[in-house]
C-alpha cells in the first residue's frame, strides 16, 4: 500500500502494480467465493473473479435474475446454488444483493455466518445502520468491503476493456487476521483500477449523500430547472436540451473528466470563461446549505429510514415505476430520446 497526496492530503490507496493478481490469487487459493444476489453488482464481480481463475459460486433465487445467471454460464447444482446453499459452501460470501434485500434475506444467511468466514459487502449501508436494518454480524467471521465507484455494468466493461474502475476498501471487524489481505485480494479479483482505503461509515454517509447529490438527485434537478427556464421564455425543445444536456454529456463532460475543470475552463470561448467563472460561485452559494442538510440527514440516519421504509411497501415497485415513468414523459427526456437517435453513430 501506498501514500498518496490528494490536493494537500495523504491516503492510502493499492494499486494492482503493488498488490499483483498472482498475489490474490494465491492469498485466496483455498477460498470458496459465494457470491449472493445477481441483480446490478453480482453479475460484473462473479464473472471478473471467474475470469481472474478464483473459485467462484453463486447464490440467487429463481425467477428472472436466476435465468439470467444461467444465461452467463452459471450451472445450476455445481456453480449456482440457491442462497442458503451457496452461503453454506462458501468461505467468503459476498453480499451483493439490494440494501432493501440484505434485510429480508439476513436471517436465511446468518445460520452460515460461521467462525472463519468472511462477509462481504460493496455497501456499507446494511452495517452501518445495523440499528435499523438488523443486520449484526457475529463476532468471529471478517466483515469487509470493496465498494466499485460505478456501476455493476461498468464493473464488467471496464474489466473487458483491461481497465477497470477504481474501489475504496474497508476491514469493519478482522476475527482471522487475514482480513486486509482477503478485501486487497478481492478488490483486485473483481478487476479494480485502484483501491482508496475508506471505513464502512465513511462509504455508506458518502453515497448516499453522492446519490441524492450530485450523481442523481441534484444532476437532474439543475437540469430540469435550466430546461424549463428556456422553455419558458421561448426556446425549443432541441434548442433547450442541447444546451442543457447534450453539450454537458457529449462535449464537455469528457473533457473536464480528462483534463479537469480549470482546463476546460482555459480551452472554451472568452465569453463561457466570463460567464462561468463568474457564475459559478453563485450557484455554490446556492446549493451549499442544501448539500449540507443533505449530509446531515443522511448521517443521522433519517435517508436510511426512508429507505427502508419505503422498500418495505408492498407497492414500493408500482410506485417506482410511476415516478420513473413520469421522468420519462417528461418533454426534456422525451426529447432526449429524440436527439439520441440523431446522433451521428446511429445513423445508418
Amino acid at each position: 500500500m501506498a501514500r498518496i497526496n490528494f490536493g494537500g492530503t495523504e491516503e492510502t490507496v493499492v494499486t494492482r502494480d503493488e498488490f499483483t493478481l498472482e498475489k490474490a490469487k494465491e492469498i485466496l487459493k483455498d477460498e470458496t467465493i459465494g457470491v449472493i444476489g445477481y441483480g446490478v453488482q453480482g453479475p460484473g464481480q462473479a464473472l471478473n473473479l471467474k475470469d481472474n481463475g478464483f473459485n467462484v459460486i453463486v447464490g440467487q433465487r429463481e425467477g428472472k435474475t436466476y435465468d439470467k445467471a444461467v444465461a452467463d454460464g452459471w450451472v445450476p447444482g455445481t456453480t449456482l446454488f440457491s442462497i442458503e446453499e451457496a452461503c453454506q459452501k462458501a468461505s467468503i460470501i459476498m453480499c451483493l444483493l439490494s440494501d432493501a434485500a440484505v434485510i429480508s434475506v439476513w436471517p436465511k444467511m446468518k445460520p452460515f455466518l460461521t467462525a472463519g468466514k468472511a462477509l462481504y459487502f460493496s455497501h456499507g449501508f446494511a452495517i452501518n445502520w445495523q440499528d435499523r436494518t438488523g443486520c449484526v454480524p457475529p463476532k468471529d467471521i471478517d466483515v469487509i468491503m470493496v465498494a466499485p465507484k460505478g456501476s455493476g455494468t461498468s464493473v464488467r466493461r471496464l474489466f473487458k476493456e483491461g481497465r477497470g474502475i477504481n474501489a475504496s476498501f474497508a476491514v469493519y471487524q478482522d476475527a482471522s487476521g487475514r482480513a486486509n489481505d482477503r478485501t486487497l485480494a478481492l478488490g483486485i479479483g473483481i478487476g479494480s483500477g485502484y483501491m482508496f482505503e475508506t471505513t464502512f461509515r465513511r462509504e455508506a454517509v458518502s453515497d448516499l449523500v453522492g446519490e441524492r447529490g450530485t450523481l442523481m438527485g441534484a444532476i437532474q434537478g439543475i437540469l430540469s430547472a435550466q430546461y424549463e427556464t428556456l422553455r419558458e421564455h421561448g426556446h425549443t425543445p432541441s434548442e433547450a436540451f442541447n444546451e442543457t444536456v447534450e453539450e454537458l454529456t457529449q462535449s464537455l463532460g469528457p473533457l473536464f473528466a480528462e483534463k479537469g475543470m480549470d482546463w476546460m475552463y482555459a480551452n472554451c470561448s472568452t465569453t463561457a470563461q466570463r460567464g462561468a467563472l463568474d457564475w459559478k460561485d453563485r450557484f455554490h452559494d446556492a446549493s451549499k446549505p442544501v448539500f449540507e442538510k443533505l449530509y446531515q440527514e443522511v448521517e443521522c440516519g433519517n435517508e436510511a429510514q426512508i429507505s427502508i421504509d419505503a422498500n418495505s411497501k408492498p407497492d414500493y415497485r408500482q410506485g417506482l415505476e410511476a415516478e420513473l415513468k413520469a421522468m420519462r414523459e417528461s418533454e426534456m427526456w422525451r426529447t432526449g430520446a429524440v436527439v439520441r437517435q440523431l446522433r451521428p453513430e446511429n445513423e445508418k
